[in-house]
């Protein structure tokens, strides 16, 4: 098999898994293919961050910008099937319900979202509501893409530094193996391309994200050892917020 075909059936999955888009399934998929699909991860963000921004762009020609910023969330949750709001969720009913590891695992592998979940999903939605809402309207559509794309390659890069620590069946569990440091490479650039398109200020916008990163690394080492698909969703999902937030600040 050719590298670029085994990275185009790689995207393959990665779109598969990612996205809710119906997709034909990969021809004979091995392992490997799903194992390589987290390096997309950050490039199925480009995906996401087109569609949110060009919903955006067309209701804010018809609706107040707190509408038009309201539909675009809505057509990435359709787009993702809530996956990291899913992940978000779970995450934070496992952490906040749960003293141990075990405890944890088991909080976030139960489907019934809990208090904690409830609580995050609302805070973080209404907050990148009404953050996109503020931002200057010329840029909503470059800082939309950007935000997709960023958090998605912190999330992911936590596979270079963590093991896997859910369950077999886990969500996350076919994509899960060791990063190697040319794919995490790829992830970084995937994720840093669009601060091309932006003003140079708005490049501060990533390094919060950073931070966000860094310390979720050393806080899931800490409490299970390592990291699981619930994490990773909502270490994009709080990314994305912090930098959608951090523009703003910057505006």
């Amino acid at each position: 098999m050719s590298l670029v075909v085994r990275e185009f059936r790689a995207l393959w999955a990665a779109l598969i898994f990612f996205t809710r888009i119906p997709m034909p399934t990969l021809p004979s998929s091995t392992p490997g293919d799903w194992q390589r699909a987290a390096t997309y991860f950050p490039a199925v963000g480009y995906l996401v961050g087109g569609v949110t921004a060009g919903v955006w762009w067309c209701a804010a020609l018809v609706f107040p910008p707190l509408v038009a910023s309201g539909l675009s969330l809505v057509a990435g949750i359709l787009l993702t099937g809530a996956m990291h709001e899913d992940g978000l969720a779970d995450y934070c009913d496992g952490f906040g319900g749960g003293w141990t590891k075990e405890k944890i695992l088991a909080i976030m592998r139960d489907s019934r979202t809990g208090a904690f979940g409830v609580v995050a999903l609302i805070m973080t939605l209404g907050l990148k509501w009404q953050a996109i809402a503020s931002l200057p309207r010329v840029l909503v559509p470059l800082l939309l893409l950007a935000s997709q794309t960023i958090s998605r390659s912190g999330a992911v890069s936590l596979m270079a530094a963590l093991d896997y620590a859910g369950s077999e069946d886990g969500k996350a569990r076919p994509l899960s193996s060791r990063m190697g440091t040319g794919r995490l490479f790829a992830t970084i650039v995937f994720g840093l391309a669009p601060y091309a398109l932006l003003p140079l200020h708005f490049w501060w916008a990533g390094a919060p994200v950073f931070v966000v990163r860094l310390l979720a690394a050393l806080w899931f080492r800490h409490r299970i050892g390592g990291y699981t698909g619930d994490c990773l969703g909502a270490v994009q999902q709080v990314g994305e917020l912090t930098f959608l937030l951090t523009a703003l600040a910057l505006v």
